[in-house]
């Protein structure tokens, strides 16, 4: 039987299965940016959500192991920067699975700040500085949800997304064969 054909009931749902699912869910690539100086750091990630238009509002999720999760708690601000389908190669720099070590990841990108000071991303699709509202931390994450304090947007252009594991463009998945991803 193939992961796809299984139903798992809760309490014990088969990891792999979980991992499948979520993998088919797209999401556009930002990332999170925190620190200043030689204390940045930064991530990209894809759980990146409004949450509240009055006042603005924005939810993300971050790996409480990650130093970006410690470094939104201690300076108690973020940016996040929306990519653009041409900056692959800076998600990439960013994504848990580098080797580049911080802030090592923020050179060869021009960056600015806003109203907290946060690193933001010049010339991604839009730059949000946030000021953090609450941390809600549960079980391997943290749930951050930031009140916008200032939105920096940038050029119009295709949003960088990630789906079954690889970046992809909104292009790419009008030619995607489904059977190719799993």
């Amino acid at each position: 039987m193939n992961v796809g054909d299984e139903i798992f009931g809760n309490p014990k749902v088969n990891p792999e299965a979980f991992t499948q699912a979520i993998r088919r869910l797209a999401g556009g690539v930002s990332i999170v940016t925190v620190g200043f100086g030689a204390d940045r750091t930064g991530l990209a990630v894809k759980s990146v959500t409004t949450l509240d238009n009055d006042p603005r509002r924005i939810l993300l999720t971050i790996e409480r192991s990650h130093s970006v999760s410690n470094s939104i708690a201690d300076y108690r601000c973020f940016g996040v920067n929306i990519l653009s389908a041409d900056q692959h190669g800076l998600a990439d720099r960013f994504a848990e699975r580098s080797t580049i070590a911080e802030p090592a990841r923020f050179f060869g990108a021009r960056w600015k700040s806003l109203v907290t000071g946060a690193p933001l991303l010049e010339g991604a699709l839009a730059a949000i500085d946030c000021t953090v509202e609450e941390v809600i931390e549960r079980e391997s994450h943290a749930i951050v949800i930031g009140r916008i304090e200032a939105v920096d947007l940038g050029r119009w252009s295709d949003p960088l997304l990630y789906w079954s594991g690889v970046y992809r463009t909104i292009r790419d998945l009008e030619t995607v064969p489904f059977s190719a991803v799993g």
